[in-house]
């Protein structure tokens, strides 16, 4: 069996919701997003399939030709082929979202040929994975964030992460609201935050110690510079929350300098930490280090196929119930009973329906003004209100 080449399609849809954190408080002007489907093709009528970035779309196609004539089962032996072609520049942004996805790509082709779904390829010996809910939620008004949170809570998540950061007393009473939402579940709410790196180490340790006093927290997500391990590991021994990071780290030698110098206590991984065989890489790290690892979320929840088969996983992030838009990606997973339910389809799950993909194709994105990837002006040094839009100043 071998790789016979690459194909990728954009297309754009409209959301179903706004979202928006410390750096983005006001989220996307427009409600118009923009995909890309990836696919890796086989000479045996079998294909892998993946999400790609937008902008990694020419890199994927020049990854890819390093993938044709190959045998896709070999996955890792592919991945360290175009890890390896990237040497120089490093692992890192484009080039580690080209690889991301072609690697999930054969991962799903790989389970596909074994007949199988992928959470048995992988070596997992359950279906479920506990799920927790995050509306990356900073422009949602507090009703919208209230029946966020209730409609998770009626799937038995009892677990939710707020983003923070920018208005202590109004963190204080959304907080309030999503533990309030997730009492709805029957269970005690666990309650988490996220500040995405908007805050230095001090700012951290005065904002989380701040919330403490009113609530338990689970963990604090990104309080300081991902590359920060001083800061870290600081603002770790300072707050009773747990310091969870890692969202935006691409390589396994990223995490070394945090997991050497104890300033990261639950490691994050995702489809971005170098596809399914980096975030296993990592995970394995974390593992060696006794740290439980939290899976960040993902179209469709298609990297619980991985979570599952993790014995130091935590819990995956749910944003969406399901894969957007529906009538183009439909996936093999449900939430049930606070878990996410694995099915039985060979691969992980994903389909893309060629006649939905073909009447929302495109052939460029849309323009948008603001990037949501941005560092909002202030961050690490002092707070922008977030009635400033985006914190523009005089841009």
């Amino acid at each position: 069996m071998k790789v016979t080449g690459v194909r990728t399609r954009l297309y754009e849809y409209e959301s179903s919701r706004n979202i928006g954190d410390a750096n983005f408080p006001h989220g996307f002007e427009s409600m118009k997003r923009t995909g890309l489907a990836v696919f890796v093709d086989s000479d045996q009528g079998l294909s892998g399939v993946s999400f790609g970035t937008p902008s990694a779309r020419q890199l994927i196609h020049e990854k890819g030709r390093l993938l044709t004539g190959r045998d896709p089962r070999g996955v890792r032996g592919l991945w360290k082929r175009m890890v390896d072609s990237v040497f120089k520049g490093g692992n890192e942004g484009l080039a580690n979202d080209a690889i991301s996805s072609l690697d999930i790509a054969l991962w799903d082709l790989k389970a596909k040929i074994n007949d199988e779904p992928l959470w048995k390829t992988l070596g997992a010996s359950t279906r479920r994975v506990k799920a927790y809910a995050s509306g990356i939620d900073m422009p949602l008004p507090d009703d919208v964030l209230q029946r966020f949170y209730e409609d998770m809570a009626a799937k038995g998540i009892h677990m939710g992460k707020l983003k923070v950061g920018l208005d202590r007393e109004s963190d204080l009473r959304r907080l309030g609201i999503v533990q309030e939402a997730l009492k709805r579940s029957g269970r005690t709410p666990i309650l988490c935050i996220d500040s995405n790196e908007y805050w230095s180490p001090k700012m951290a340790i005065q904002n989380i110690n701040a919330l403490e006093e009113q609530y338990e927290l689970f963990w604090c997500e990104e309080p300081a510079r991902r590359w920060d391990y001083r800061g870290l590991k600081k603002v770790s021994q300072s707050v009773n929350a747990a310091v969870a990071t890692g969202e935006n780290l691409s390589d396994i030698s990223d995490f070394m300098p945090l997991v050497a110098n104890e300033a990261v206590d639950i490691v994050e991984v995702g489809s971005g930490t170098s596809g399914i065989t980096g975030a296993l890489q990592v995970a394995d790290l974390a593992y060696a280090f006794e740290l439980p690892v939290a899976m960040m979320n993902c179209p469709g929840h298609f990297m619980a196929h991985l979570a599952a088969a993790l014995p130091n996983h935590i819990a995956l992030e749910v944003v969406f119930e399901k894969a957007e838009p529906e009538k183009v990606v439909t996936v093999d997973t449900r939430i049930e009973d606070g878990c996410i339910l694995l099915g039985d389809t060979p691969g992980h799950g994903i389909v893309f329906n060629d006649e939905a993909l073909e009447e929302y194709s495109v052939e460029t994105p849309s323009p948008q003004r603001l990037s949501p990837d941005r560092n909002r002006r202030g961050a690490g040094l002092y707070w922008v209100s977030p009635d400033e839009p985006y914190g523009l100043g005089q841009e």
